[in-house]
C-alpha cells in the first residue's frame, strides 16, 4: 500500500482512533496501520476464549443459584436480595426478554444478563460474600481453592478487557499473554473439559506469536 492510500484509510478510521497506535510506533503511518490491523487481528482472536469463558461461567452460577433459591426464575427470589445496580440489569434484562419474544424462558433472561452482571455477583453486594458465594457460588468453580475477593478481582480485569474488544478498543499495549492465561485459568476452575477443548481451537497463542513479524512487515497484516 502506497502513502496516499495509508493517509485516505487513517482519514477514514480517524486520526483521534489511530493516535495510540502512532504513538506506539513513533508517529510512523504505515507502521501504526500495521499495529492497527494486528489490534484487530489479536481482538478476533481473544473473542473466542472469552465467548467460551462467558457463557460457561453464567451458565455455572445459575446453575447454583437456581439449587440455592430452589427456582430457576431465582433472581424473582425475595431473598436474593440484590444490589441496586444489579436489580436494574435484571429489570432491563427481563424488559428486553418480553419485548423481543413471544414466548419468553429463563434461559433468554440467562443469556441477556452481561458479564458485568455475574461479575458483580462475586463481589462485595449486600453482603454478597456470606449470602451467594459461601452458601452456593464457590461451586460453581469446583477447581477454586482461593479468595473470592481474588477471583471477582480477576474477572473483573477480564471485563474490562471484553469491553474494549467489544468496543473497537486498542488492547495491543495490556500484558495480553496474562490475560490469555487467566482467562484459561478461571475456565479450568469450572469446567478442566471445556479448557482443553478451547486451547484445541484456541488462535491467541499463534497471532501474539505474529505481533513482530507483523509490525515489521515480515508477516502480512490480516483479520
Amino acid at each position: 500500500m502506497g502513502g496516499t492510500l495509508f493517509q485516505k484509510v487513517c482519514d477514514a478510521v480517524s486520526v483521534e482512533r489511530l493516535q495510540p497506535f502512532l504513538r506506539t510506533c513513533g508517529g510512523t503511518l504505515d507502521h501504526a496501520l500495521r499495529l492497527y490491523a494486528w489490534n484487530i487481528e489479536i481482538s478476533s482472536a481473544f473473542h473466542g476464549p472469552l465467548h467460551c469463558l462467558e457463557v460457561v461461567l453464567r451458565n455455572a452460577m445459575d446453575r447454583e443459584l437456581t439449587a440455592l433459591f430452589q427456582r430457576s426464575d431465582w433472581w424473582n427470589a425475595p431473598a436474593l436480595d440484590l444490589a441496586l445496580h444489579a436489580r436494574q440489569s435484571v429489570t432491563y434484562a427481563c424488559t428486553t426478554v418480553a419485548q423481543n419474544y413471544a414466548h419468553p424462558t429463563n434461559g433468554h433472561v440467562i443469556a441477556e444478563l452481561s458479564f458485568g452482571f455475574w461479575t458483580s455477583l462475586l463481589g462485595t453486594g449486600n453482603r454478597y460474600d456470606m449470602r451467594l458465594w459461601r452458601p452456593a457460588l464457590h461451586r460453581a468453580f469446583p477447581g477454586y481453592c482461593g479468595s473470592r475477593r481474588a477471583l471477582h478481582q480477576d474477572l473483573y480485569h477480564l471485563r474490562k478487557l471484553r469491553n474494549r474488544i467489544a468496543h473497537y478498543e486498542p488492547i495491543h499495549q495490556r500484558h495480553l499473554a496474562a490475560d490469555h492465561t487467566k482467562i484459561l485459568r478461571i475456565l479450568s476452575h469450572i469446567s478442566p473439559e471445556t479448557t482443553t477443548w478451547v486451547r484445541a481451537n484456541d488462535r491467541v497463542p499463534e497471532v501474539l506469536a505474529r505481533r513482530a513479524d507483523v509490525c515489521t512487515a515480515v508477516a502480512p497484516t490480516r483479520f
